[in-house]
């Protein structure tokens, strides 16, 4: 590996755990048929590729979660307590790794999220880490639905590289997900696959010669 001067860092499964089975039995509860192919890690319906890159509106996901229960009457608190229930948390010592990542390379969020999952994830930092955002833990973050791009488009890469000046072959992208990884590489970017439970973050960054 070439030296590593920048570092971007997925979100989900690299530093907030997050549990795709969860969700899926949840929607599944509320009347989502043929959930595997609905919703899953490595496919699902378009629905949420919209919500993700925003061209939806939060109102217009919950229409479709309606639509394809074929349940007029769900709530939105239930459409959102299903669609929010992967979202685990940040163990306690994981924004301590991020830090002490911050002081030696130059590093950067991009997460492929969604406004309801942002603004729960937002609320949970308050309440649980007692702060506002993840903004200190990093020079700057990105969040696919306010980009309206996503990964693995080779685009989101070539946005955060040319906006933040990096050279892509001393930037490092790591993810937990394969074909996200293969976009990166379209970029020129580096790539490390995450194997490790995002508790494990910090053990996980030194093993691979990262951090010391």
């Amino acid at each position: 590996m070439q030296k590593i001067k920048n570092i971007i860092f997925d979100y989900g499964n690299v530093i907030f755990e997050i549990d795709f089975r969860i969700t899926q039995n949840s929607l599944a509860q509320i009347g989502i048929p043929n959930i595997e192919t609905f919703f899953g890690h490595k496919g699902h319906d378009n629905l949420f590729n919209d919500l993700e890159t925003g061209l939806i509106t939060p109102a217009q996901f919950r229409d479709g979660i309606r639509e394809k229960a074929q349940n007029p009457a769900l709530t939105d608190e239930q459409i959102d307590a299903a669609w929010n229930s992967l979202l685990i948390g940040v163990h306690p010592n994981t924004h301590d790794v991020l830090l002490e990542a911050k002081k030696n390379y130059r590093t950067f969020l991009l997460s492929n999220t969604n406004q309801i999952h942002y603004d729960f994830i937002m609320d949970y930092l308050k309440k649980e880490h007692g702060v506002e955002n993840n903004d200190h833990l990093f020079e700057k973050a990105y969040y696919s639905q306010l980009m309206k791009l996503r990964k693995p488009h080779v685009e989101i890469f070539e946005q955060v590289i040319r906006e933040n000046n990096l050279n892509p072959a001393e930037t490092l992208f790591i993810d937990d997900t394969p074909h996200h990884l293969e976009g990166a590489k379209k970029a020129g970017l580096q790539t490390l696959l995450m194997t490790e439970n995002p508790k494990n973050l910090g053990t996980f960054l030194k093993s691979n010669g990262i951090l010391v």
